[in-house]
């Protein structure tokens, strides 16, 4: 009974909106702190961050068309290798009898 009292009385009571804004600052200055643990404070950290992400997007973009390219690569030669057995099957270039 007597530790219950102990720790109701640790117990700090605010009004929501206090607490809320207590919050707030906390959110934004563990946030300035890990932009700052980072690298990217001070005042151009915004352009550094549009430029990284600038850089993200193109460097998925060449992954994407990367991608594309092998498996058009691939599609291409195996087409090519069909033709190449069909005109060989067929007798197409010399070898005719």
């Amino acid at each position: 009974m007597q530790d219950a009292q102990i720790e109701r009385r640790k117990m700090v009571t605010l009004p929501q909106e206090e607490f809320e804004a207590i919050l707030e600052r906390a959110a934004e200055r563990g946030a300035r702190h890990a932009l700052s643990e980072v690298g990217l404070d001070g005042p151009e950290a915004a352009r550094n961050i549009s430029e990284l992400r600038s850089l993200l997007d193109a460097f998925n973009e060449a992954k994407k068309t990367a991608g594309l390219t092998i498996v058009r690569m691939l599609i291409t030669g195996l087409v090519l290798a069909l033709l190449a057995g069909a005109f060989v099957k067929l007798k197409v270039f010399g070898g005719g009898q």
